[in-house]
């Protein structure tokens, strides 16, 4: 079952690119350059919510056929029904157990022998090895006091830059502190309060509410948007600051993640306020987060049924696959893009779906779909999308759900903030079991202190956790594994080497005991 959904690139990627040097970069083209490329006889049509391919107009057979969606959730309730039972779950149970305590005998018997081993490594430690924020959100990556200088420097150099449309005026940077009754002197970060309190714990309204510099939406617009009257000059500057402190600490990386989804013209946007602005850097990726917010687009009058927000996502991405020079800046911009995200508040309890759905054209009530319903549409898009652009020489965008991505990419300040005291949080649990789990800051202008909110985080975690170098250095390692990078750059010796073991296997002895087990269910 698992391989009739996996998507696999025809060639892996150690057989992309041989670079006999890891540690030398190659040389880096300009990333904005477009090469005008012709168009192909690709055909493509949304059918069900499923965008199909033909070679041409003419033709009948689809090149990428995907499961559909009756396949799909007839799969899933039988998943579920194996997770179900008794004797699956008592199996589950018991290995990770084991992993657990086989690890607890490895500290106990070789912690020492570890710790000499570090000390014999020339020129490595937790400070010198690569390390990605596999989860950090744009409008909020950098830290507190930053975007306190950035405002204030901008009071101070632009005060008559004309930045907002509000109420049938056109207002310049200093009238609309003027309006708050505020000016630079008076702006401290207790005044900015954007750092998340106790009032924030289960209130995930109030954690939004934060985005607001002194609690004002005006300022958000003009400081932490990109679609606004000054075309997001400013949060391209305060960007680029963000990109020069990671270019200083150099072991640091970035899988930035930006939210869209509204209407079709999105894409183009970002990807021209990408180029304009020439936001590239070596240690960052990008990853597009598609909020599951039907029900309030829905309210809104801006879609009629889930179809619109398909639409709305892929068909901008078939149409530059097909012929490049119909979007040049997205073409452009999607070599920079690794993966598509779903996310929103997981904590609301989601309803289960059942084998024979609604298509998305017939999905046109007020309710918001199952996060399945989301996670096959988007896979099924996807597949077909990746394989057309595989085809092509492009690069692939790999599907990386928020709930339940693997590797696991873990917030534990984060989520002190929001809905689970450190103490309790499960990623020790995790480490410790052998599952592939990273640290991320999630939003440092909210949670974190410090200029460098990603050592903050490991720095905390290893003090509360009693976590050693080795642990660390783990930890940042399954980051470089898990991260967007390409494969010449997770090579790096300070990245980890031998990510890829190309005869690596699943552990077929013990896959097949759960399917013994399952075949009487």
């Amino acid at each position: 079952m698992r391989k009739s959904y996996i998507f696999r690139e025809a060639f892996a990627p150690w057989e992309k690119e041989i670079i006999s040097d890891p540690s030398t970069p190659k040389p880096i083209q300009n990333p904005f350059d477009h090469f005008p490329e012709g168009k192909s006889d690709h055909y493509f049509q949304m059918e069900d919510g499923v965008v199909h391919v033909y070679a041409n107009k003419d033709s009948k057979e689809k090149l990428f056929p995907v499961a559909d969606a009756t396949t799909f959730f007839t799969d899933l309730h039988h998943i579920l029904k194996v997770i179900a039972a008794g004797n699956i779950r008592t199996l589950c149970h018991h290995r990770l157990v084991l992993l657990e305590q086989k690890f607890n005998l490895h500290l106990m018997l070789n912690a020492d022998r570890e710790f000499l081993a570090q000390k014999s490594a020339p020129h490595r430690d937790f400070y010198n090895v690569r390390k990605v924020d596999t989860h950090v959100h744009h409008s909020a990556c950098m830290n507190q006091k930053h975007l306190l200088r950035f405002i204030k420097s901008k009071l101070r150099k632009e005060p008559d830059e004309v930045v907002i449309f509000r109420d049938g005026t056109y207002l310049t940077l200093k009238e609309v502190f003027e309006s708050l009754d505020l000016t630079g002197y008076d702006l401290n970060v207790d005044l900015l309060d954007v750092h998340a309190d106790k009032s924030t714990f289960h209130r995930f309204d109030k954690f939004n509410l934060k985005y607001n510099p002194c609690g004002q939406s005006r300022l958000r617009e003009i400081f932490l948007k990109q679609d606004n009257l000054i075309q997001g000059r400013f949060l391209a500057e305060l960007t680029k600051q963000v990109f020069s402190d990671l270019a200083a600490s150099v072991f640091r990386w970035l899988n930035i993640e930006y939210q869209y989804g509204r209407k079709m013209s999105e894409w183009d946007q970002l990807a021209s306020w990408i180029v304009n602005n020439d936001l590239y850097s070596e240690n960052v990726v990008w990853l597009i987060q598609l909020p599951r917010l039907y029900n309030v687009y829905k309210e809104m009058g801006i879609v009629t049924s889930f179809q619109n927000i398909l639409d709305n996502i892929f068909l901008p991405l078939f149409e530059v696959t097909v012929d490049p020079d119909s979007h040049p800046q997205l073409h452009v911009f999607l070599k920079q893009v690794v993966g598509l995200d779903l996310v929103d508040d997981e904590s609301k309890p989601e309803r289960r779906p059942t084998k024979h759905m609604p298509t998305p054209a017939q999905w046109t009530n007020i309710f918001n779909p199952a996060f399945s319903y989301y996670a096959y549409y988007c896979y099924a898009n996807l597949y077909t999308l990746n394989k057309l652009r595989e085809s092509k020489g492009m690069t692939t965008i790999k599907f990386r759900p928020h709930s339940g991505e693997i590797g696991l990419a873990m917030s534990p300040l984060s989520n002190n903030s929001l809905f689970l005291d450190y103490h309790r949080n499960p990623f020790p649990m995790f480490f410790l079991r052998g599952l592939n789990v990273s640290l991320s800051t999630d939003d440092p202008l909210q949670i974190h202190l410090t200029k460098e909110p990603l050592v903050e985080e490991y720095s905390i975690a290893a003090s509360v956790w009693k976590l050693s170098p080795c642990d660390l250095c783990e930890i940042a390692r399954n980051s470089v594994y898990q991260s967007g990078f390409s494969h010449a750059l997770k090579l790096v010796p300070s990245a980890g080497v031998n990510l890829w073991h190309q005869d690596d296997e699943f552990p077929m002895d013990e896959l097949n005991l759960v399917y013994y087990l399952s075949a009487s269910i």
